[in-house]
Formats: C-alpha cells, sequence, structure tokens
C-alpha cells in the first residue's frame, strides 16, 4: 500500500487530479505531451510532493475530496445515437461535451456511436480499469432491432456461441421480444460484438439498446439524461475495498 506523500508514477497523478483516466495518461505520456518539473516525461516517471506536473503547458492541479460526500462521481447516462465515447473533445458529439459535468469525467468502457442506452461514466480515473476489468465477468443487458424475422434457431445459435475476431463467443442468454427484434445478456464486450455475431446469421443491426450494467439498470431514464448511481449500485458495481 502507497503511503501518503510517497512518489508514485505519473499516469496515477494525473488521474488524481482528475484530468483522464490513467489509459489516457498513459496516451499523453507516451505522445510526449507531459513533463514533470519541465522535463518530459516517461511511462515510469515518478512524482513526489511538490512536483510540478504540466499537459501540453498547463500546470495540473490537486483535485480536493469533498467533505462529508463521495471523492468522485459514478453517472448512469441514457447515451443517444451519435454520440461517441471518447474524452477527446476535438471530436464532433463526444460524450464529455455532450455531458457538460462541471467535473472532468469519462466512460467506463463504450458504446458504439450507431448504439444507445446505458453507459457509466466517473470521474476517478484511477478505477477505471479495475471497473471493467470487475465487469467482464458481470451481465450486460440489450434490446436489439434486427432487419429479418427472429427464428428460434438464430436465437440458440446466438446463445450458443459466435466465431468473431477470430475467437467464440462465450455463451450468453437470448429471447424473443417481437417479429424483428430480441433481447440478448452477455458476459463478455468484443467490440460491436452483437453486430457481428447477428452479421453471421444474415441479419443486420438497425437499433441497439443497452439497458443494463450488472445491478444497474436504464429504467426510465429519458434519452440524453443522467443521473447519479445509488450507494447500492455501487456495492454491487465497484471492486471491494475501492475508495469512493
Amino acid at each position: 500500500m502507497r503511503h501518503p506523500g510517497e512518489p508514485m508514477r505519473v499516469n496515477k497523478h494525473i488521474s488524481d487530479t482528475g484530468y483522464c483516466s490513467r489509459r489516457e495518461a498513459d496516451r499523453l505520456v507516451a505522445e510526449g505531451r507531459v513533463t514533470v518539473n519541465g522535463q518530459r516525461a516517461g511511462i515510469g516517471t515518478q512524482v513526489a510532493e511538490g512536483d510540478v506536473v504540466e499537459v501540453d503547458g498547463q500546470a495540473l492541479k490537486k483535485r480536493e475530496a469533498k467533505a462529508g460526500g463521495r471523492r468522485h462521481v459514478y453517472i448512469a447516462l441514457n447515451k443517444p445515437v451519435g454520440i461517441t465515447c471518447t474524452t477527446d473533445q476535438a471530436v464532433k458529439g463526444n460524450i464529455v461535451d455532450f455531458v457538460g459535468h462541471e467535473q472532468r469525467i469519462f466512460p467506463i468502457g463504450r458504446l458504439d456511436k450507431d448504439s444507445e442506452g446505458l453507459i457509466l461514466l466517473t470521474s476517478n480515473g484511477d478505477i477505471v480499469n479495475r471497473i471493467l476489468r470487475a465487469e467482464e465477468k458481470k451481465e450486460k443487458e440489450y434490446l436489439v432491432g434486427v432487419n429479418q424475422p427472429v427464428t428460434d434457431d438464430f436465437l440458440r445459435g446466438m446463445a450458443k456461441g459466435v466465431r468473431i475476431h477470430g475467437q467464440l463467443t462465450l455463451p450468453c442468454k437470448t429471447r424473443k421480444i417481437a417479429r424483428f427484434g430480441f433481447g440478448i445478456v452477455l458476459t463478455q464486450g468484443l467490440n460491436r460484438q452483437i453486430r457481428l455475431m447477428a452479421a453471421a446469421f444474415g441479419y443486420r443491426v438497425t437499433q441497439l439498446r443497452r439497458i443494463r450494467i450488472a445491478n444497474v439498470r436504464l429504467g426510465e431514464l429519458k434519452p440524453g439524461r443522467w443521473r447519479n448511481l445509488t450507494e447500492a449500485e455501487l456495492r454491487g458495481l465497484l471492486p471491494e475495498n475501492t475508495d469512493w
């Protein structure tokens, strides 16, 4: 366990300020955009108390913990189609500008630009990767519209597993919800997984909405609106012994 005042890696220091996640910080360092005391930082550069860390020439300030409340922000957003899950504000329609939160936040995982529904965001860059690893074992539920009638053979094939990205997807749960619609529950999150799985059976996805991540449900949240996660939701989502 690191004690207060001990040096830390530059990526953790950056994420602790709320500027971005550790993964994004590593990218900034690799691009040569980070300096420590005026010297270009490397991936393993250590930051000690009193060191000046700058990104693109701008000094970062340590975030103050809020007394009597959570240290970080955790929100659930009903992402509309057309919004891109990136913190790069040079990208038109990026999720950070769309939410417009007073704190610096970033998405936990992603949801395709052409998809809609539940996505989680946080100001805690130090925890993003840990949540993603835990999330890989948790259920994610989607409602899917397709361009032709849903058959029992199609649902069974999807549930059994489909070869995409050179690997067989894990078994999943499927159910028919309409002539041209079905529900699916995954425990993994490969890139464009549902769209590619459906395409393997000759189906084209016309609409995709995520409605649940573990114990966090979209519920009645309107498109484009967001809410703070409850403590019960956080306990079911975050790894144990997490500093909120």
